[in-house]
């Protein structure tokens, strides 16, 4: 219980970190300021530990109101200092004052401007005035306390007489884990890449269950399907096999109604069987996924509401549209993977029967599906995946139409991390490494030259252009974005399994292959995939010749791949003696059935190695010009050149719809309408103002979409009118989509200081979705769309 009398001392809710100590191995490429330390024991019913972070920089304004020394300051008028800690943590904020006086406030946010969140949250508006404990202070925004929190302020909004402030901090909270896993490379965005998404799980990581955001914005449960990569990722980064397998437990009761879920549960506790060989656990839990999968068989042929598939636009935008047929295909496919690791697993533990049942099931489907040649070639890329990841990189067919959606470095690309994670496994699994690792790089590295220490809920790499580093995210779909989000730390696994190249060939890593895949501007990987039995260690350098693996007691390296990087391998060493491999492929030379122990593998090519280059390009877009003018006022009026427009004629459903010959319909989804009356309006300005609106803080409704049916191939120009009427400091972005089958045309655009209004003009050929989406201020609002040949 919190105490909250004045003269109270505060108390934490945890004991501070205890039980371990700071290691000398150090991590530079992580931003875990725990990275090093090392608990000297850890499972999975341990409370969490607290610590505390001081921020990295301070600035101060007018600093005129503020004398900074140190952790101390002297507060001598109005105005607000502003707190980097340099990294996202799970806390709070606390200080000390004796003589605190006048208004004072305090915010925190995950971004460089106060947080503000969805309704339902305690308190979406993450600014607030400290509680006193004795001498001192603590922002409470929760009953829980932690938020995600990166930069914080305070406000002094009224002023009495200085008075003193100091050790203005976090109190941060963490679920004791050790970094049993690592991953280094010459690629320090890769090495990056592998230490943000552990420790984004690791940040998430609570009590009894694995959380899935830190931003308290009335969402903040276990999410069963989000838990499906964030096991994965705890597995290789921490291997907390009690913990992974304690949440599988506490989920197993719950799909949060969505379809897809509770397929992403039964993924879950099968990665677990395969990573540790708990046969047991699976048979504790075998029903329940028997129940699951069955489920889906029943359904399959006539799908209830998915309700969720992923944040992209192809996949229906969270939702929106769930049930389109991009979503649909993809959760086929995605049952007939489960079904047949389902059945590989029961065949493992002598269930026979069952497994010959879901192995039917998975061939029967996978054909009733091959067979539909139309919804086949209507597929994008995200139910093409999980068709790879069920198996089907073998049907010349599918892959066929695979490869052409990979072509393009944006068609490859997912709104969210989470299914984004799936793409790179369909590319691993088709030998695209180049293009998986150009993927990761947009997408998971993009983040991180944002300004990331955690990964996002959902990035586009054109927010790099459109925004500044730490600036606050676009919102869409998703609702107020989160940028500490464990469903997007798949591609620690990835890069563990692909990069590194340790995989299981038996359960538990009883026999595995260790197999670097050297290619896209990679010459050396080295790290830990931590075991039930001990880690395995790899460690490869082809511009040296040198590949050291350490096999744990009561495993065997069934494969050890050289690779080949296009060239032949005149010679090898094995601890000192010359040997021949044991057999080859395109990509490696083979040595086989290593017993436990350590070995030193020195190898010289035909010809000498050199450093590979990856594609640097920019991502290109169909629509890459936009011409952005202030309107002349921010009224409601259509400008004399164009051939028709839409615009709202009311605040509640009415509009006025001028229509062009080209141009079909226009149809506006989930929009609200509002109207202002400006009693002192500006000159030139109307006094009564209409909008279309997001229905802001309405969680999920920070957007719109805005679809305009027109003819196929005929080029206009389309005009948007964003306005601020009441000059709320409204920042609003959009994006372009191909109505037809929701490809991104576009990078993200965004419209700030709209003032008197901005008109935003760009050129199609095409039917379109223009989502309209708020950043800051109480919602994005436009006044109409105009049309121009």
């Amino acid at each position: 219980m919190l105490l909250t009398a004045a003269n109270a001392q505060v108390i934490e809710p945890y004991k501070k970190i205890h039980g371990g100590k700071f290691q000398k191995t150090k991590h530079k490429n992580s931003p875990d300021p725990y990275v090093n330390y090392r608990w000297i024991s850890t499972n999975a019913d341990d409370s969490l530990q607290v610590y505390e972070l001081f921020p990295g920089s301070v600035q101060a304004s007018p600093a005129t109101s503020f004398q900074i020394k140190g952790s101390s300051v002297i507060v001598q008028g109005e105005g607000e200092i502003f707190f980097d800690f340099g990294v996202v943590s799970a806390g709070w904020v606390e200080f000390e004052s004796e003589d605190m006086n006048g208004e004072v406030l305090a915010s925190i946010s995950e971004y460089q401007e106060p947080a503000i969140l969805n309704a339902g949250a305690q308190h979406p508006v993450k600014t607030l005035k400290p509680v006193k404990y004795g001498n001192a202070y603590r922002l409470e925004l929760n009953n829980l306390l932690y938020e995600g929190v990166r930069f914080a302020w305070l406000h002094v909004n009224s002023f009495n007489s200085k008075w003193h402030l100091k050790n203005f901090k976090l109190v941060c909270q963490i679920k004791p884990s050790n970094y049993n896993g690592s991953f280094y490379s010459n690629d320090t965005m890769l090495n990056r890449i592998w230490y943000t998404g552990a420790y984004t799980v690791k940040l998430n990581l609570l009590q009894d269950y694995f959380g899935a955001i830190l931003m308290e914005r009335s969402d903040r449960h276990s999410w069963t399907g989000d838990a499906y990569p964030s096991q994965e990722a705890s597995l290789s980064a921490f291997g907390n096999f009690d913990f992974v397998r304690k949440n599988i437990l506490f989920t197993s009761v719950q799909d949060n109604g969505i379809a897809a879920y509770a397929i992403y549960w039964v993924l879950g506790l099968l990665d677990y069987y395969q990573y540790t060989g708990d046969s047991a656990f699976l048979k504790t839990l075998m029903n329940n996924a028997h129940k699951k999968l069955q489920v889906a068989y029943d359904h399959f042929d006539n799908l209830p509401k998915l309700v969720f598939m992923g944040w992209d636009e192809r996949l229906g935008a969270g939702f929106e549209q769930p049930d389109i047929s991009e979503p649909q295909q993809a959760y086929r496919w995605l049952c007939i993977n489960a079904w047949r690791k389902f059945s590989a697993a029961l065949r493992s533990i002598n269930e026979d029967s069952l497994a010959n049942k879901f192995a039917e099931y998975a061939d029967t489907r996978q054909m009733q599906l091959l067979n539909d040649d139309m919804a086949l070639k209507k597929m994008g890329i995200h139910a093409l995946a999980e068709a790879m990841n069920a198996g089907l990189y073998q049907s010349a067919d599918l892959l066929t139409l695979f490869n052409e959606r990979c072509k393009d470095r944006n068609e490859r690309l997912s709104y969210s991390s989470f299914n984004q994670y799936f793409i790179i496994q369909a590319l691993a699994l088709t030998g695209k490494y180049v293009d998986a690792l150009s993927t990761i790089n947009d997408h998971w590295g993009g983040q991180i030259k944002y300004g990331g220490t955690t990964f996002f809920e959902v990035f586009r790499p054109s927010w790099n252009d459109a925004l500044l580093p730490n600036s606050a995210p676009v919102n869409n779909q998703c609702g107020y974005t989160s940028l500490a989000h464990p469903w997007g730390a798949g591609v620690v696994r990835w890069i563990s399994e692909e990069i590194l190249g340790v995989k299981n060939l038996s359960l538990g890593f009883r026999k595995f292959r260790a197999a670097p895949n050297i290619t896209g501007g990679l010459t050396e990987v080295a790290g830990d995939v931590p075991t039930p039995y001990g880690n395995i260690k790899v460690a490869i350098n082809v511009l040296k010749g040198n590949f050291v693996i350490d096999v744990p007691q009561g495993t065997v390296a069934g494969e050890v791949g050289i690779p080949k990087i296009g060239k032949q391998i005149q010679q090898i060493i094995l601890n000192g003696k010359k040997i021949l491999p044991a057999g080859e492929d395109n990509q490696f030379v083979y040595l086989k059935n290593l017993e436990p122990g350590k070995y030193n593998i020195k190898f010289k090519y035909s010809e000498k190695a050199y450093h590979f280059k990856t594609d640097s390009t920019d991502l290109k877009y169909k629509i890459s010009t936009f011409k952005i003018a202030p309107a002349i006022s921010n009224a409601s009026v259509i400008p004399d050149e164009t051939d028709g427009c839409l615009q709202p004629a009311d605040d509640k459903s009415l509009t006025k719809f001028r229509k062009p010959g080209y141009v079909d319909s226009v149809v506006v989804r989930r929009a609200g309408q509002r109207r202002w009356n400006t009693k002192n309006a500006p000159e030139g300005s109307l006094p009564t103002q209409y909008a279309f609106i997001t229905k802001d803080p309405i969680p999920t409704l920070q957007t719109f979409p805005l679809d305009v049916y027109s003819e196929k191939g005929v080029s206009y120009d389309i005009i948007l009118h964003f306005i601020d009427p009441d000059s709320k400091g409204r920042r609003c972005a959009f994006e372009v989509f191909d109505l037809e089958n929701f490809e991104l045309l576009a990078p993200a655009q965004i419209v700030d200081n709209i003032q008197t209004g901005k008109l935003v003009r760009f050129r199609v050929d095409r039917p379109v979705r223009i989502r309209i989406n708020q950043v800051r201020g109480p919602n994005a609002a436009l006044a109409g769309i105009y049309f121009h040949q």
